[in-house]
């Protein structure tokens, strides 16, 4: 058997090309989803090509949820302290901590007396902060293998999808600081 690594790989389905090409016929994430006709690679790359640009969106939806979640923890943590001290030192009675938090109360939380480092663990933030991570690696893995097939027309649809994806969604998803998917 040659296990030298200069020819084409034999797969069950044919052969894997190790190098760029424009032909059809490699296998797409499934030993089904072959598409061989020029139909096929065109409905392929229109897949990929709209999939990038739900990872730029999914990668928005995360970016503006870390702004919302950051936020909430900050409220969350003046609530605590406020709640914790009847009579604070800055003045502020009783009978203004059963009013919404404001931006006064939040602001308790750069007191000297806060050494937090990083926020609570609140599990309704970080349960669907998990669920985007998975998210976004999925598609990232997704991707790699579909451009570890060479085809030279998957790896031009996925770029074109995650920059057109860019700019419809890029700056949200830099508001929260979320940038760039989990893998590219």
């Amino acid at each position: 058997m040659d296990m030298s690594m200069d020819g084409d790989m034999t797969l069950a389905s044919g052969m894997m090309r190790m190098y760029f090409h424009f032909t059809p016929g490699d296998l797409l994430w499934f030993q089904g989803w072959v598409p061989s006709s020029t139909g096929a690679m065109v409905g392929s790359c229109i897949g990929l090509f709209l999939l990038a640009i739900i990872d730029r969106w999914v990668a928005a939806c995360r970016g503006c949820m870390e702004v919302f979640w950051a936020r909430r923890a900050q409220i969350i943590q003046s609530n605590q302290l406020n709640r914790s001290k009847p009579k604070s030192s800055n003045g502020i009675n009783p009978s203004e901590q059963s009013q919404p938090p404001t931006l006064r109360n939040v602001l308790l939380l750069r007191s000297p007396n806060n050494n937090r480092l990083a926020p609570p663990f609140i599990p309704s933030h970080d349960i669907v902060r998990g669920l985007f991570y998975i998210a976004q690696a999925l598609l990232g893995y997704l991707f790699m293998l579909a451009v570890m097939t060479y085809q030279v027309g998957f790896l031009f649809a996925i770029l074109a999808g995650l920059g057109v994806g860019e700019m419809m969604f890029g700056r949200y998803a830099k508001a929260g600081g979320a940038g760039h998917g989990v893998l590219h």
